[in-house]
């Protein structure tokens, strides 16, 4: 096991951050996961301690046929964010950004770096886009901030992987899987692995979040030089963990053995493991996933659980103003799963309450939320 350190830039006057990565094995093949990138959902560090320890061992048994990075805290920035006892890790406190959006976007700094380059080999085609990615990276202008520097260090390790596992959780949630519905099919024995509720699937849902970052630019240059052979060459998925609370030790721990289990079946591991389920939740189009909003401020009231089962007109939850008595119950929009709920209890404004996963597109534009 290599342990790699880097010093972010920018760090104020007489402090440092650093960013820690952990690489395993040695193969013509690689994987990349890092967790916690979003510093306050802490359901994928936990998974990553179990993964490091059994890569650890793994290794030593000589059974990595493969490299395997692992990156378990991902914001070393944002894990010291704490506001009166409670952690705030998913924006900047200095800029305001979302930890995970606004990654470098690749497939046009790339493309002039390979005019004339590419023909019929698939291979020697995903090499040169691989050391193009690399040197455009390399070549950036000097981060401005720390998390500029961040954004390029995580990238860069993560740009020549054959598969991106981004580790994150939501509020309240059931497992489920965010990825390009052309991965789907390379993804599916790995939402079956982690018994997955739902696979949200969407080309680009905007704001340029760490998965995307790393998988379409494939899908990107594959159409800009659609005479030349360019597979799709990073599979990359984020992964919801649950929720934010869902930090106990036997579930993570199955987690992390799915994992491992699916690195094994891409060929990165050695030795026998179980066969993927054959069963796997329904993958739908992230437009179709409906954000359900409270139509004024009150306490909140769940009426299902999450993954429950709906139908269009079934309550989801009931606002209660105290002062006014005003009483609303919003209702499912769509047919679907109920895949996340807010942890708060007090509706705020513009503010999402529950999730639904539906078949029919009903959103379009920008799917994702800050």
């Amino acid at each position: 096991m290599q342990h790699i350190q880097y010093l972010l830039p920018w760090s104020a006057s007489g402090t440092e951050r650093h960013l820690s990565l952990f690489r395993f094995g040695s193969g013509p093949r690689k994987a990349y996961i890092q967790a916690t990138l979003h510093a306050d959902e802490l359901p994928g560090m936990r998974v990553a301690v179990e993964l490091k320890h059994r890569l650890r061992e793994l290794e030593e048994q000589g059974r990595l046929t493969g490299v395997i990075e692992l990156v378990p805290l991902a914001n070393p920035i944002g894990i010291g964010q704490m506001f009166q006892a409670t952690h705030q890790g998913r924006f900047e406190f200095s800029s305001g950004k979302n930890f995970n959006r606004e990654f470098p976007e690749l497939a046009d700094a790339v493309a002039p770096l390979l005019e004339g380059r590419l023909g019929e080999d698939a291979d020697a085609n995903v090499a040169l886009i691989r050391r193009a990615m690399a040197e455009v990276i390399r070549d950036l202008p000097a981060p401005t901030s720390e998390l500029d520097g961040l954004r390029r260090l995580l990238l860069q390790h993560a740009c020549d992987a054959d598969l991106v596992l981004d580790l994150h959780c939501d509020f309240e949630s059931i497992m489920l899987l965010y990825a390009m519905p052309q991965n789907w099919p390379r993804l599916r024995s790995l939402a079956a692995r982690l018994e997955a509720g739902a696979a949200l699937l969407a080309e680009g849902a905007g704001g340029n979040a760490f998965d995307e970052a790393c998988a379409i630019p494939w899908l990107q240059l594959a159409e800009r030089f659609a005479q030349a052979n360019i597979p799709l060459a990073c599979v990359a998925t984020t992964i919801e963990l649950r929720g934010m609370a869902d930090t106990e030790r036997e579930q993570c721990i199955e987690s992390a053995q799915a994992i491992l289990g699916y690195l094994a079946e891409q060929g990165l591991i050695s030795g026998d493991w179980p066969a993927a389920p054959a069963t796997c939740c329904e993958a739908t189009p992230f437009a179709g996933a409906q954000y359900a909003y409270a139509p004024h401020p009150g306490v909140v009231s769940f009426l299902q659980p999450v993954g429950a089962r709906v139908k269009v007109g079934d309550p989801l939850f009931e606002v209660l103003d105290p002062l006014t008595d005003r009483h609303s119950v919003v209702c499912a929009s769509t047919d679907g799963v109920l895949y996340a709920r807010e942890r708060l209890r007090f509706a705020q404004p513009g503010l999402w309450l529950a999730k639904v996963a539906g078949s029919t597109p009903i959103r379009q534009g920008r799917l994702l939320s800050d």
